[in-house]
């Protein structure tokens, strides 16, 4: 089995020492060769072959189906090999500059960010599109890379710590724009749809217009190859050589910035591709920096080709992004990929001095079960309507309380449940950025949930239940398994959380796409609305809130000990096996039960742990306390703005969590 490693300091052990210099050839060769048999197949499929050959160059302008070739297909093709091109060659650069083998566009929120900023602009200044969407999509991408930069500098740009801040600010970045969308669903539905990749064309505008840019930047590689290739040495070397590493570096990565922008302006987010190509070309056996330059730019073509002309093929039956196919290609292959990362080092360095126990701390879970109760009592009777904001008492509070009651109560239950999910996890693992939403357990309870729902059409609370829970506990399982191998570090099992998020996303856009009923409300569920919570929603949230609660203390003395290591948990009578198990399947029910409330992402299960262990509870009962009040808090408080920050138009309780939780894990990413 081929490896990828992270060589000291360079990339040339990435490849395998039994691939074949001949095997980017054969791989391209392949690639293509299906590609352009599936595209056969597909232009066939109406006329004879040809006709249809012909039409692709000189198309009879009274037939309809030669000039759907010409105008439509030929120029998807064309497309398809030029994107594609772009962001193989903005990933070979990108990995050579930072010595990172994962880097792409899609992998460091470059794609992320050109999207969100075309949102932006397309709502509040229309008029930034008056010389095209190239500057709006540039200016996009260089802020993320910014926030990336910023991000990756307290880890000293290892690879695992840039790659994870990448992918985090694309998370965000994504949680805003469901929010625009959320807000503005009739002007922006489109462009989130076209934003998944999407190559349908009618005519040659997208070639003409990537074909120039590509031609540049591949000209400004190629005048950068020598300086590129120093780059394999230390920066020490490089330096004694001449080479100016902070010019050159920045240039380069200017250039592949440029490179997915353009993309993105052009044809939409396509994931992953940037990052596949050029990994593949190196694990066939080319070496040198000019050589994978121009075999991950066919390859890259090729790939994204091949994608695309399945989606093609499949056109007659249903509707697919190209951008999201690729992404759910390319997530398998960073999981496959993430064990194979050799040298990099654990970027985990917990800070001790900030966990002070204090002397008692179920004062403390005291007052905060008070503020939570007057925090509640505030939701429950403060509001706004028309005439402004005013107090429901009395016969107010009747006439308010069938809507308010079970929307607090369901976000207390939720809130409650992922802060727990999560302090679980983090003692379990060792890892304090670990939680639900990061590690994926979130998005594997939510594709459950999402594929009992596309196969039953309206499944009953048990079978939502069952489902989501075998996702949940499927998803740990895999996770943990990561985990457990000797050469693992915490960053890796995040990254493998965090794309099976993306490919959840992914494959949530392709569902909607589609149309079925069913699937397009599962956008504002993924969103985390409380809107349509029921009074026996919320009953049966409490209800599975108060038996794990219940569950919990008999754990306590597991999570204690589990953090002192396997040998020393034998050594005082600790069944490991059974407590992990144990651990896992409340962990996996409390996500699913959550998730059905607050959606997929909402980073309570992250911030809550922290806040109550930084606030001197580090003991498992009382933080496991303190983080499930302080989880409560920031759900109700999540849906009370969210049902009055912009009456009578109203936020979803888990985007909001989102908003204010996102940057707190950045915050966490960006400690020394």
């Amino acid at each position: 089995m081929a490896e990828v490693k992270l060589a000291e300091p360079g990339l040339d052990a990435l490849s395998s020492p039994r691939s074949r210099i001949g095997g980017t050839a054969l791989l391209i060769g392949t690639v293509a060769l299906v590609a352009g048999l599936i595209t056969l197949r597909t232009l066939t499929a109406d006329m004879a072959l040809g006709p249809a050959l012909k039409a692709l160059w000189s198309p009879d302008r009274n037939d309809i189906a030669q000039l759907v070739l010409h105008e439509s297909v030929l120029p998807r093709i064309v497309t398809a090999w030029l994107a594609g091109a772009a962001l193989a060659l903005s990933g070979t650069v990108l990995q050579q500059v930072l010595r990172n083998p994962l880097a792409s566009s899609s992998t460091l929120g470059i794609s992320a960010g050109a999207q969100l900023a075309l949102a932006l602009a397309s709502l509040f200044a229309p008029g930034l599109f008056s010389q095209g969407r190239e500057a709006v999509a540039l200016s996009g991408s260089a802020l993320a890379v910014f926030a990336v930069f910023a991000l990756g500098r307290a880890k000293g740009f290892a690879p695992l710590g840039l790659l994870l801040a990448g992918l985090v600010v694309e998370l965000y970045c994504g949680a805003i724009q469901t929010l625009l969308v959320v807000l503005h669903q009739e002007r922006l539905f489109g462009l989130f749809i076209w934003g998944a990749g999407s190559l349908a064309m009618n005519d040659w505008t997208a070639p003409a217009y990537l074909a120039p840019r590509l031609a540049t930047a591949a000209i400004l590689m190629a005048s950068m190859v020598r300086p590129l290739a120093v780059l394999d040495l230390d920066d020490a070397n490089a330096r004694s050589l001449g080479l100016s590493l902070g010019r050159i570096r920045f240039l380069a990565v200017a250039v592949a910035v440029a490179l997915g922008g353009f993309v993105v302006a052009g044809v939409g987010v396509i994931g992953f591709v940037g990052f596949a190509a050029p990994i593949l070309v190196r694990l066939t056996g080319t070496r040198t920096l000019r050589d994978r330059l121009v075999a991950a730019s066919l390859l890259g073509g090729a790939m994204l080709w091949l994608t695309d002309s399945i989606v093609l093929a499949a056109t007659p039956i249903v509707q697919l992004p190209t951008g999201a196919l690729a992404a759910l290609v390319g997530v398998p292959m960073l999981l496959w990929l993430l064990p194979r990362l050799r040298g990099v080092g654990s970027l985990h360095h917990p800070d001790r001095a900030a966990s002070v126990r204090i002397a008692r701390p179920w004062r403390m879970v005291l007052v905060g079960a008070v503020s939570l109760g007057l925090l509640a009592g505030i939701a429950l009777t403060l509001g706004r309507d028309t005439a402004g904001w005013h107090w429901s008492v009395g016969d107010g509070l009747e006439e308010v309380l069938p809507w308010r009651l079970p929307r607090i109560a369901a976000s207390l239950a939720a809130g409650a449940m992922l802060a727990i999910a999560g302090t679980l996890l983090q003692r379990l693992t060792g890892n304090p950025l670990a939680s639900p939403e990061v590690l994926g357990i979130s998005s594997g309870a939510a594709l459950g949930l999402v594929a009992v729902t596309v196969i039953l059409g309206t499944p009953d609370r048990m079978a939502l239940l069952g489902a989501g829970s075998l996702g949940a506990l499927a998803t740990l399982a895999a996770i943990l398994r990561l985990g457990r191998r000797p050469d693992t570090v915490p960053e890796q099992m995040l990254l493998a959380g965090i794309g099976l998020t993306t490919g959840f996303a992914a494959l949530l856009t392709i569902l909607m796409i589609s149309g079925d009923p069913s699937v397009v409300m599962l956008l504002g569920w993924a969103a985390g609305s409380t809107a349509r919570v029921t009074p026996e929603d919320a009953v049966a949230a409490l209800a599975i809130l108060v038996l794990g609660a219940a569950c919990l203390p008999a754990m306590t003395r597991w999570l204690d000990l589990l953090p002192l290591g396997d040998q020393t948990g034998r050594s005082l009578g600790l069944d490991l096996r059974r407590s992990r198990l144990a651990i896992l399947a409340m962990a996996a029910i409390l996500t699913t039960a959550a998730t059905l409330v607050a959606g997929p992402l909402s980073f309570v299960g992250l911030v809550a742990p922290q806040v109550a262990r930084l606030s001197g509870l580090t003991r498992a009962a009382p933080q496991l306390a303190g983080a499930a009040i302080i989880g409560a808090l920031i759900m109700v408080t999540a849906d009370f703005v969210g049902r009055m920050a912009f009456f009578p138009y109203q936020l979803p309780a888990g985007l909001v969590a989102t908003l204010v939780g996102g940057p707190f894990l950045m915050w966490l990413l960006g400690r020394r």
